[in-house]
Parts: C-alpha cells; sequence; structure tokens
C-alpha cells in the first residue's frame, strides 16, 4: 500500500516541476556552476513551495518510507528534486537516531554532486543532525579526510547553523585545519564559510586562529572567514 503511495507523489511531484520549468531559467542557472547541472529550471522559491505541498502527503508516512522517497528523488540528478527532501528532512528531526548519520553519509557520496545540494543538504539536515547528536561531530572529521571534494565540503558546511549558535569551536577549528591546505576552491570556501559562522560568536578567537595561519592559509578561505569582521580586524589577518 505505502508502495503505491510513494509512487504517486513522485510522479505528482514531477509532474509539477514540469509544469513549472522554465527555460530561460534553466539556462541561467548554469552559470553558478563550473560543472553541468541537471534542472528544471525555476526559481528557489517556486521548487520550495512545491516541496512544500507535498510535505502534506509525506509527512504521514513512516521514517522508512519518507528516507526512501527522499533518495528517490536524490538519485534523479535533478536540483529541483534533490531540494525538495532538503525541505522535508530539517521537520523529522525529532525521529532521527544515531545511525542516521550513516545513511546521510552514503547520500552525500552517491549523490552530491556540485556546491548547491551539499550546502542546502547538510547545512540545515546534517547540522540539525549533529546538534541533537554532538557526540556524532567526530564523522565530520573523516569526512575532512576524505578524497570526496563535497564529502570534504560537507565535513565543513555542516556546521554553518551550530557555528552562528556557538557551538562546537574546538571541532570548527579542528577541521578547519584537517583542510586547510587542500587545494579545492570549494572546500577552501567550505570551511572559509565554517570560520565566519563561528565568528559571530567568537570573534577573537577566530582571528587568533588565522593570524596564526595566515602564511600558509589560501587567500580564499581567509578572506571568507574574516569577511564579517571590523576592518581592523581583517587588516590584522590579511597584512
Amino acid at each position: 500500500m505505502q508502495n503505491g503511495v510513494m509512487e504517486n507523489i513522485i510522479n505528482k511531484i514531477r509532474a509539477d516541476f514540469k509544469a513549472n520549468a522554465d527555460e530561460e531559467i534553466k539556462k541561467s542557472a548554469q552559470r553558478f556552476f563550473k560543472e553541468g547541472i541537471k534542472t528544471y529550471g525555476m526559481k528557489t522559491a517556486v521548487a520550495d513551495t512545491i516541496a512544500k505541498k507535498y510535505w502534506q502527503e509525506v509527512k504521514d508516512l513512516d521514517k522508512q518510507g519518507i528516507f526512501t522517497l527522499c533518495e528517490e528523488l536524490f538519485a534523479s540528478g535533478y536540483q529541483e528534486e534533490f531540494n525538495a527532501p532538503c525541505i522535508w528532512l530539517p521537520k523529522m528531526v525529532e525521529q532521527f537516531d544515531p545511525g542516521d548519520i550513516q545513511i546521510f553519509e552514503k547520500w552525500i557520496d552517491k549523490y552530491v554532486d556540485n556546491w548547491a545540494k551539499c550546502d542546502t543538504f547538510c547545512n540545515h539536515t546534517v547540522g540539525d543532525f549533529i546538534m541533537k547528536f554532538p557526540n556524532k561531530i567526530n564523522e565530520l572529521k573523516k569526512w575532512a579526510k576524505s578524497k570526496n571534494r563535497w564529502m570534504k565540503r560537507a565535513g565543513a558546511v555542516t556546521l554553518i547553523v551550530p557555528a552562528r549558535k556557538g557551538l562546537f569551536l574546538k571541532d570548527i577549528f579542528e577541521i578547519a585545519d584537517i583542510l586547510l591546505l587542500d587545494p579545492d576552491d570549494l572546500v577552501q570556501k567550505g570551511y572559509g564559510w565554517m570560520l565566519k559562522a563561528a565568528s559571530q560568536a567568537h570573534q577573537k578567537e577566530v582571528l587568533r586562529f588565522v593570524t596564526e595561519r595566515k602564511d600558509r592559509m589560501p587567500r580564499t578561505a581567509l578572506r571568507y572567514a574574516i569577511e564579517k569582521m571590523p576592518p581592523a580586524m581583517r587588516k590584522i589577518a590579511m597584512s
């Protein structure tokens, strides 16, 4: 019974995405990515509205059923289909259990193929998970040592929201150190963004961290890390 319901939801959400596709938006979306992307072509607000509409049909399924639906959408490769579960999953935090980190890791490894998918999934779904199960934060340090660029970025951007709340500073510095010399600019931007988020609650500590490493830290990461600091602090870091 549930399989039939899930198939029906998948078919309807895809029909809605196709009905709202815009060829001009599809063309313009490509300019934000070095790699080609698969997209129907619509404004994020439109895609989010469709995803929220279908949450009303999805929310009463059991957790495994919802996770199966999410994976089906992730697997299509479409940006909009990937984003829909990223709207749903944060609404399920109460149902998360510690073992779900292995599922999230598999999804990142298999289905994330650009920075937008990485950030959309990790900022809230995985970030909310880590705030619920802080003892799982060492998993992020393992991700930071991965050969997969998106897994490395995920290890950092998962902590954006917790960092803004002043959480996990020691772990944030550990992850930044693991990624410090990574040559990939999208990994550098990821951990630089993490440090910038941490600076909202721990400005002096982040300044000290980057100043001690400024001779080695790539300029891309450094600029991201200090972006929200006052001019005098930025001058110290860049001198």
